[in-house]
Formats: C-alpha cells, structure tokens, sequence
C-alpha cells in the first residue's frame, strides 16, 4: 500500500517567512510532487497571508524532516493529511 502526505502551510506573515519557507522547500523540492500557493495579489493589495499545499513524495522518513524544518520557522502553521491507496 502507498501513503501520501499532503502537507498545508498557513503562513501568517508572508513577507517576513517567504524566504524561509522558500529556501526549506526548494531543499527538499525531491520530496515535493505537486505545489499550490496562494495569496491575494492585485495592483493595490499584496496580502501579507499565504497557504501553501504540498502532496510529497519519496520516503515519510523524509517527510518528517521537511516538517521538522518547517516548524521551526516562526508564523507558521502546518496541518498534514495522509492517504493509504
């Protein structure tokens, strides 16, 4: 049976943790089979809130550690979900 994890990140302050979290993600860009950001963006508002999904790959020892590395990142949430199929 194959698990797979999708991972949710509630960024509070995009400004202040976007190169955190850009530079963890792109450590592990192996792990990461799909990525789906989202903030409010138009010509008068750059939203300081994101969420970020994850469905990751490979081994969940691995997956552990992207989220060990995350956590450690001030104003942000992580909430994950996991998939037997």
């Amino acid at each position: 049976m194959k698990e797979i994890r999708i991972l949710g990140i509630n960024v509070f302050d995009r400004i202040k943790a976007a190169r955190q979290v850009q530079s963890i993600l792109s450590e592990f860009a192996t792990l990461i089979e799909t990525r789906l950001g989202f903030h409010e963006l138009t010509t008068q508002v750059s939203s300081r809130k994101a969420f970020i999904i994850l469905k990751l790959k490979g081994n969940p020892e691995d997956w552990k550690k992207i989220e060990k590395r995350l956590t450690e990142i001030g104003g942000i949430e992580i909430k994950t979900m996991n998939f037997n199929i």
